[in-house]
C-alpha cells in the first residue's frame, strides 16, 4: 500500500497530499498537532478541504499557557474537534511520588520515562485503529528526520505516517502563516521554534540547532522523546 501512496503523491504539494488522504482513507486517518507552525499549517489545510480526518492532541500536563491559547484560537478558527489524549492517572501518580515532579532532569533515561508516560503511552490510544498517521514534520527540523521519507511505515506503531510539509523550508511555513492568517503560538515570536512541554523547551540563540531549545542538558544526539523514530 505504502509504495502504491507514494506513486499517487510524488509530486503533489501539501494540499494535495491532504485531499487524497481525505478522499482514500478519510475517519481511517488522523493527525496529531502539538500547535507548533508546521502544525498549524496542516490543521488550516484540512479545514479548507473540510476534510473528515480526525485530529488529536497531547495533553502533557506540562503545556504553556501560551500553547493553550493557541488550542483555543484553533477550535474558534477552524469549527474543528480537537481530541485531548491524556496521561494515565495511575502512572503520573506513581511517578511523582515515588521520582518527584522533576526527575527528568537526572538522566537521559529518567526523561525518557517521563516522556513515555505523558505522550509515547497516550498517544499509541491515539492512533489506535487508525491507518494513516498524518503529521507536520519537516526533514530540516533535524538529522533523525531528514533520514526519514514523506511517506513511511511506522513499524513501533503499526501505522502508515505520511508528512505533507515534508520538503517544506521554515520560510515556506511561516509564509503559510502569513498569507492565510492562520493563529500561531506566539512563543515563535520569541525564539522558541519547537515548543513542548515548559520544563523542557527553551528558546534558541540564532545558529543554534532546531532542537536545541528541546531538553537542551542533553547529548544532541539522544533529542527525540520517541513519539518519531526512523525505520531504515
Amino acid at each position: 500500500m505504502i509504495e502504491q501512496i507514494k506513486r499517487d503523491l510524488t509530486g503533489a504539494d501539501a494540499a494535495s497530499i491532504i485531499r487524497y488522504i481525505d478522499q482514500k482513507f478519510g475517519k481511517r486517518a488522523v493527525f496529531s498537532t502539538s500547535f507548533g507552525i508546521e502544525d498549524q499549517v496542516v490543521t488550516s489545510m484540512i479545514a479548507q478541504a473540510q476534510a473528515s480526518i480526525s485530529v488529536f492532541t497531547l495533553e502533557t500536563g506540562r503545556l504553556f499557557p501560551e500553547t493553550y491559547y493557541v488550542w483555543n484560537r484553533t477550535i474558534e478558527t477552524y469549527h474543528i474537534d480537537i481530541q485531548a489524549f491524556y496521561p494515565k492517572t495511575e502512572a503520573i501518580q506513581q511517578l511523582l511520588s515515588e521520582k518527584g515532579p522533576a526527575s527528568f532532569y537526572n538522566s537521559v533515561e529518567d526523561r525518557k520515562e517521563c516522556c513515555y508516560i505523558r505522550k509515547i503511552e497516550p498517544l499509541k490510544r491515539a492512533i489506535e485503529g487508525y491507518q494513516i498517521w498524518i503529521t507536520g514534520i519537516r526533514a530540516e527540523q533535524s538529522q533523525n528526520r531528514d533520514a526519514m521519507d514523506f511517506i513511511e511505515w511506522d513499524e513501533a506503531n503499526q501505522i502508515i505516517k505520511i508528512h505533507p510539509l515534508f520538503d517544506w523550508t521554515l520560510a515556506q511555513t511561516e509564509n503559510y502563516l502569513k498569507t492565510h492568517h492562520v493563529p500561531y503560538n506566539p512563543l515563535h515570536d520569541k525564539g522558541y521554534v519547537s515548543i513542548g512541554c515548559q520544563p523542557c523547551t527553551r528558546a534558541i540563540s540564532e545558529g543554534e540547532d532546531f532542537r536545541a531549545g528541546r531538553w537542551w542538558w542533553e547529548d544532541k544526539s539522544k533529542k527525540e522523546c520517541g513519539l518519531h523514530v526512523t525505520h531504515k
